[in-house]
């Protein structure tokens, strides 16, 4: 069975690719003690290259709930939660 297709609110084109801004049903973000997380890493061997951010909210719930597993085994806890928002306001 294939995937649904999502609805699509507006594209443009960029350069050699389409930009396609889609509609989601919620946001899946991973939490720390109740708390939303930034993830950065960096490589100590590469000199000046500085940090690199990597994502912590998701609009499919299965990548957040992946990483939240990762992080509370890498650091042996259970802190690490996944929490559902849902659009009910919006901020300008």
């Amino acid at each position: 069975m294939s995937r649904p297709q999502p609805t699509l609110i507006c594209s443009h084109a960029q350069n050699d690719r389409m930009i396609e801004v889609c509609e989601a049903d919620a946001v899946y973000a991973v939490l720390y003690e109740g708390r939303p997380v930034k993830l950065r890493s960096i490589n100590p061997a590469a000199l000046y290259q500085g940090y690199k951010y990597n994502k912590s909210m998701f609009p499919e719930p299965g990548h957040a709930i992946a990483l939240a597993r990762r992080l509370n085994e890498a650091h042996n806890t259970d802190a690490f939660t996944v929490a559902v928002m849902q659009p009910h306001r919006i901020l300008t």
